[in-house]
């Protein structure tokens, strides 16, 4: 089975603590504060890559977790850094956040994405020494490493995707035009996951999807609709496939339903230029498999065949202009057995991809880390009946700040009262009653 869903956890790396560290040396009195930074905590990366086929590595892996920043120490020396993971993913991944956001779009082999950044590292002692505080005995604690968890849902790169209704022959076709062997069999549903095949043309090499059977219900999720219909969306290209052995009727009704599935799943769907067939031509008026008569009525048993055959294309036809499906060319009578029409048909595919509209730019936003922000950038909320600092320089501060040390302490408050904090507090109105 084709794993095209998952859901893991992504945790970046703490950074390291620093130190609290004293010069002592032979011969060299009151050597001073020396203790290194805190080293970074590392990213998790996501990485898009050709080599993996689908996602069913996280059917048994859900947590990855980056390296933490090692802690600073005496002589300056700085922790190290927190190595990277990456996590490698298949081309054609969407990753959303657990509200739904994406946030990512894989199209491209090599393409990358931070999307948990690893925690900053404390500073050491050595950096809050002054002349007024000469042996600081306290130093930062390193920040916790971003985390959250991820849905990934695969959608296969495919440049023409074969719609139709469940036993319509899409996957016979794509065996009969590509080197691919999806199941066929005589029954409904014998494709349970969406097949890829290959054709070259000469001068490009054309990727097909064959997608499973569609029914009716199927963009409410009826079924395994939404999963299925997932798979068209980057296709260039559709090819709806009918069956023409169930006579007329059936066919445009087949049709029609098809179309509006695909519309009420995604509305630009319906604009893409398409390619109408009519596949088991093989099987009409009783024909056999093999293109043979079986009743051996000869010439006129053939015209009465050619009769149908053009019957069932005009109202192909006439059902496709009623849906609004966007055709290049006439519908097509085909066998994907017996092997007729196969000519017109790869012509009539390359035709309707060459009309392919330019693919949106992939989503991939940048994630920068923490920028720095200033100290005295802050303002005061009121939540009730309590005031909340706001500012993403003071909270780093505080949360990087060993609380528990009476010296740190004594840093913070100064800290913040040179930002303005208290005035602040000063210039609010007075409570209300």
């Amino acid at each position: 089975m084709l794993a095209d869903r998952a859901k893991i956890n992504v945790r970046a790396g703490h950074g390291g603590s620093g130190c609290v560290s004293f010069r002592r040396e032979k011969f060299v009195p009151r050597g001073g504060p020396d203790g290194g930074d805190g080293g970074l905590g590392g990213d998790v990366v996501l990485v898009a890559t050709r080599q993996v086929a689908d996602l069913r590595r996280f059917r048994q892996q859900h947590h990855f977790k980056a390296v933490h920043g090692g802690h600073g120490k005496g002589a300056l020396r700085r922790g190290a850094n927190g190595g990277d993971l990456l996590v490698e993913v298949p081309v054609g991944t969407e990753v959303r956040d657990e509200q739904g956001t994406l946030l990512a779009d894989f199209v491209a082999e090599g393409q990358r994405i931070v999307l948990a950044v690893g925690g900053e590292g404390g500073r050491g002692n050595v950096c809050f020494a002054t002349s007024t505080r000469q042996a600081p005995r306290f130093a930062e604690r390193g920040l916790p490493g971003g985390e959250l968890w991820l849905e990934l849902s695969l959608k296969l790169l495919a440049d023409v995707g074969l719609v139709g209704l469940p036993n319509a022959g899409k996957s016979s076709l794509l065996a009969a035009l590509t080197r691919a062997r999806p199941k066929v069999a005589s029954y409904p549903f014998t494709t349970i996951e969406p097949n890829l095949g290959v054709f070259d043309t000469g001068k490009q090499r054309i990727v097909l999807a064959d997608i499973p059977g569609l029914i009716e219900g199927a963009s409410s999720g009826v079924g395994l609709g939404h999963r299925f219909l997932a798979h068209v969306e980057r296709t260039a290209a559709l090819v709806y496939i009918v069956d023409g052995s169930a006579g007329a009727e059936a066919l445009s009704v087949a049709l029609t339903t098809v179309h509006e599935e695909l519309v009420a799943y995604q509305p630009e769907l319906g604009e893409r230029p398409a390619v109408v067939v009519v596949n088991k031509v093989d099987l009409v008026d009783g024909a056999e498999v093999d293109g043979a008569e079986v009743d051996g009525a000869g010439a006129d048993s053939a015209e009465v065949d050619r009769a149908e055959v053009d019957e069932l294309l005009r109202a192909a036809q006439a059902a496709a202009a009623a849906a609004g499906i966007h055709t290049v060319g006439l519908p097509l009578a085909v066998s994907a057995v017996a092997g007729s029409g196969l000519d017109e048909l790869t012509r009539a595919i390359v035709t309707a991809f060459a009309q392919r509209r330019p693919a949106p730019s992939p989503v991939a936003p940048v994630v920068l880390r923490p920028s720095g922000d200033r100290v005295g950038e802050f303002r005061v909320e009121r939540e009730e009946g309590n005031y909340r600092i706001v500012g993403a320089g003071l909270e780093r501060l505080v949360a990087k700040a060993d609380l528990g040390n009476e010296e740190a302490t004594r840093y913070i408050q100064e800290v913040m009262e040179k930002a303005g904090v208290s005035k602040a507090f000063m210039r609010l109105p007075p409570p209300r009653d």
